[in-house]
């Protein structure tokens, strides 16, 4: 049994550059069955880097063109046992459980030519040895690549085989008859889209403007903040004025707790002011609860069952101490979930007393004493540097385009300007 016995069935095997010097190396060798005198000349390292007449692209960039997929080189199982072998070599044995496999069955199937698999495999680890490290883990990796597309993994997709399904489905398309059946159907299809409801742009560009004037105060890039910037000074005044936990917040920060109760929940310091007007109403577990949900979510999966067990005993059991108020059938299906615990068990519950304290708690919030009374005493820092950027805070009036300007009069602006910047300043 010689090497083309292990091309595939049907026309001849491509030439391989990759055992290629000249022709004559691999073809060569097929001819003469490794002949001693091939064995003497690649020992005494004759033969050439596999990769070293192959340019690469121009500009000294991308695939080397042996793994180019256009060039449709067959990749036969001698080509595989090299690398698998050259893989061996540098790793030392440690190869992945398919690859073991693989060798192992390489080794047995070509068993004549293993000699020449390992040959091949030390003259190319060889030749790698001279190039540049940064080359070197470049080609490493393009065929690294190119044998997880030829040879992919056990259970995952053989792209070269089967591939993508295309999306043309002329071939299976149902031609319909146009009766007064098909007719009809038309025309309670049209009668949905004509009264289904849109929502106009001009309405969504209203929504645009609006979010942009409601948050424009508070961005610190677009407005400015105060005292001082501290992404282009020093100071770290606004930094400290704005942490978690502050005895006076400041007045944007305060107002921006009205924008949504989404915007309230994302501070720590809103929350805690929301926690203490829910203890004044009887009702804090809700938010304590919400809190818990929020742990679990983001929590750690080797304590996601106890976390849960400890929701459940505090909120949610018959004898819960923190009871929490929630419908029978999201109740039934959260119970459902717990028998299996995971980090989203508790999303139904939690969404439920979320709208519930969106619907009752905040409103009442906005509109209590305590919202208004710590609106009213929140701070507002001075400004303690000259803007660096001083169109942050006032509008800037741009001059007229000379496009937008009557024929003949940008041209003499244009000299006024030039006139001006020229006369000396009167004393």
């Amino acid at each position: 049994m010689t090497v083309s016995a292990l091309r595939s069935a049907g026309g001849p095997r491509l030439q391989l550059p990759c055992l290629a010097k000249g022709a004559t190396w691999s073809s060569g060798w097929r001819r003469s069955s490794a002949s001693p005198r091939r064995v003497s000349l690649a020992r005494r390292g004759r033969l050439d880097d596999p990769w070293r007449t192959l340019p690469a692209r121009a500009g000294g960039c991308g695939e080397t063109p042996y793994f180019w997929m256009s060039t449709k080189w067959p990749a036969t199982e001698l080509d595989y046992a090299i690398y698998l072998a050259k893989k061996n070599i540098r790793k030392q044995g440690d190869l992945i459980e398919h690859e073991k496999e693989d060798y192992s069955q390489l080794h047995k199937r070509i068993n004549h030519a293993w000699d020449f698999v390992v040959m091949q495999a030390r003259e190319q680890l060889r030749a790698a040895k001279q190039r540049r490290r940064g080359d070197r883990i470049v080609i490493e990796c393009q065929e690294q690549s190119y044998w997880l597309v030829n040879r992919p993994q056990p259970g995952s997709l053989d792209v070269m085989e089967q591939g993508p399904e295309e999306r043309n489905c002329h071939g299976r398309r149902v031609h319909l008859v146009k009766n007064a059946d098909y007719y009809k159907q038309e025309i309670r299809f049209h009668r949905a889209a004509m009264s289904r409801t849109r929502v106009k742009s001009s309405i969504c560009l209203e929504g645009y403007i609006k979010f942009n004037d409601q948050y424009m105060p508070h961005d610190p890039i677009m407005s400015g903040c105060l005292p001082s910037n501290p992404w282009i000074t020093d100071d770290t005044t606004y930094w400290a004025m704005n942490a978690p936990q502050v005895s006076v917040p400041t007045k944007l920060r305060v107002e921006r707790w009205s924008f949504s109760f989404r915007e309230l929940l994302s501070d720590i310091l809103g929350r805690t002011q929301l926690l203490e007007f829910l203890q004044k109403e009887f009702s804090a577990e809700n938010l304590s609860f919400w809190e818990a949900c929020e742990a679990l979510r983001h929590g750690e999966q080797a304590h996601i069952a106890e976390m849960v067990d400890s929701i459940y005993q505090q909120f949610l059991a018959p004898s819960a101490t923190r009871w929490v108020n929630i419908d029978s059938k999201t109740m039934e299906h959260t119970l459902q979930g717990i028998r299996k615990p995971h980090r989203y068990v508790m999303d139904d519950a939690q969404m439920h007393i979320y709208m519930l304290m969106k619907k009752d708690s905040y409103p009442r919030f906005l509109k209590s004493e305590a919202y208004k009374s710590l609106l009213a005493e929140a701070l507002i820092p001075p400004e303690t540097k000259k803007r660096v950027f001083p169109f942050m805070r006032k509008p800037r009036h741009a001059s007229p385009s000379p496009a937008l300007l009557p024929p003949g009069d940008y041209e003499p602006r244009a000299e006024e300007r030039s006139k001006a910047t020229l006369e000396p300043p009167l004393m």
